[in-house]
C-alpha cells in the first residue's frame, strides 16, 4: 500500500476542494509512492508526537491542524513547525493535513461532536455557496437512460435526501458532420434533425470531474453537446458548523454538566443562563464565534464552540448561551473519527492515535 493510496482514499472522501482559501491542506511533505509501514494520527504535530511516529515506526502522520499555514523562508530550530518539519525529512516521515475539508464536511468534525453530544440527524449550520453547477447535456432520445444511469452512479441529481434528480425538455437538434467527423447517426456532409432530450442535473463542484468522464463514456455522440453552469445556491450538505435538535429538553445546568463528563472539561467558558431548558444545538468544533449570528438564526439555544474574546461574550444579548469548551477540548475526538474512517478501510498496516496531549492550554 502506496502513501498515494491513502491520501487518493482521504481526498474522494473529503475534497480538498472543501477547504477555506487560508488553509494548507493535504500533503505537507512526503513522498506519494513510498510503501506505508504505520500512520500515527492527531490533532497538532508537535516535536513528541515526531518522536511517538519515530517510535512506533510509522513513516506517515495524519493531523487535523497542519504544520505549515504560511510559507517559509528558513528552516531553523527557532520554531516548532521547523524543528517537526526537518525531523520528518530526517526519518522520511510524510506529513498530511486534513482540516477544514474535514470541518465543512457533513461527517466531519462537527458530525463527531454531534453524535457525542446525542444528535443524530444535524444540519449544515452555515452552507458554503459557489459549490454547485448546473449540468446540462443534450442526448438522442433512446440515449436517455443509458446517460442518467451512468451519471447518477457518480451521484448527479443528488439534493439532500433525494436522488437521481432530474429535468428532462424534448426538442430537435441538428448538425452537419464534416469530412473529417465519424457521426454516430447520419452522414458526412449532409444536416441531419434528431429528437433529442435537453437534461440538467445539479451536481457538486467535487464530483464534476467524474460525473464528466462518465457522461462522455455513456454519450453515443462524437462530439457532446453540454453546459456547465456554475449557480449561486448553497449546497445544504456542505459547510461550517452543525445545529440539531436533542431527544428531549434538559436543564442549563444538567447539560454543561454532561458535557463537562463526556468531554473531560476542566472548565467551561459561558454566558449567563438564560433559565431556560436547552433542546435545539447549534455548535462549531474549533473556531467559532463567526457563527453566532447564524446560530441564533436557528433558535438554538445554546451554542458550543471555542475561543470567544471578551467582548464577543455580550453579543449574546441573551438571545442564546454561549459555552467556549476550548479549541483543542472541542475538536479532541477527531483523531477517533480519522483513525475510525481508515481503520474501516485500510487492514494491512497500523493506525495509531497519538498518545500525546497537545493541548497547549494548562488549567490550574
Amino acid at each position: 500500500m502506496q502513501i498515494r493510496d491513502i491520501i487518493n482514499f482521504i481526498e474522494n472522501k473529503f475534497p480538498l476542494e472543501l477547504q477555506e482559501s487560508y488553509d494548507n491542506c493535504g500533503l505537507t511533505y512526503g513522498y506519494p509512492e513510498n510503501q506505508v509501514k504505520g500512520i500515527l494520527v492527531c490533532l497538532d504535530v508537535t516535536d513528541e508526537v515526531v518522536k511517538e511516529a519515530i517510535q512506533k515506526k510509522c513513516n506517515l502522520i495524519i493531523s487535523h491542524h497542519p504544520v505549515l499555514f504560511r510559507g517559509i523562508k528558513k528552516i531553523t530550530q527557532n520554531t516548532m513547525s521547523n524543528r517537526v518539519l526537518e525531523k520528518c525529512i530526517q526519518n522520511n516521515i510524510a506529513l498530511y493535513a486534513l482540516h477544514t475539508n474535514l470541518d465543512n464536511h457533513q461527517e466531519g468534525v462537527n458530525k463527531e461532536i454531534m453524535t457525542r453530544i446525542g444528535i443524530d440527524d444535524p444540519k449544515i449550520l452555515m452552507p458554503k455557496a459557489n459549490m454547485l453547477s448546473k449540468l446540462i447535456v443534450y442526448v438522442p432520445k433512446e440515449d436517455i437512460d443509458t446517460l442518467d444511469q451512468a451519471v447518477f452512479a457518480e451521484e448527479a441529481g443528488s439534493i439532500g435526501n433525494y436522488s437521481e434528480c432530474s429535468f428532462r425538455t424534448n426538442g430537435e437538434g441538428s448538425f452537419r458532420p464534416n469530412e473529417n467527423a465519424n457521426p454516430v447517426i447520419g452522414n458526412k456532409g449532409n444536416r441531419e434533425f434528431v429528437e433529442e432530450i435537453k437534461v440538467e442535473y445539479l451536481v457538486r463542484n467535487t464530483n464534476l470531474r467524474a460525473i464528466l468522464n462518465a457522461m462522455w463514456k455513456a454519450h453515443p455522440y462524437e462530439q457532446v453537446a453540454y453546459e456547465v453552469i456554475p449557480i449561486q445556491n448553497k449546497n445544504p450538505e456542505i459547510g461550517s458548523g452543525m445545529w440539531g435538535t436533542l431527544k428531549k429538553d434538559i436543564s442549563e445546568v444538567d447539560f454543561l454538566t454532561q458535557l463537562k463528563k463526556d468531554f473531560n472539561l476542566h472548565t467551561i467558558r459561558h454566558t449567563a443562563f438564560r433559565e431556560k431548558p436547552i433542546r435545539k444545538v447549534a455548535l462549531c468544533g474549533g473556531s467559532g464565534s463567526f457563527l453566532l449570528d447564524q446560530a441564533k438564526r436557528t433558535n438554538a439555544d445554546v451554542y458550543i464552540t471555542s475561543d470567544f474574546k471578551y467582548h464577543e461574550f455580550f453579543d449574546a444579548e441573551n438571545e442564546i448561551l454561549i459555552l467556549d469548551i476550548g479549541h483543542w477540548e472541542s475538536e479532541q475526538f477527531t483523531t477517533n473519527l480519522i483513525g475510525r474512517i481508515l481503520n474501516e478501510k485500510f487492514s494491512t498496516f497500523d493506525v495509531h492515535l497519538t498518545e500525546v496531549n497537545t493541548n497547549p492550554v494548562n488549567y490550574f
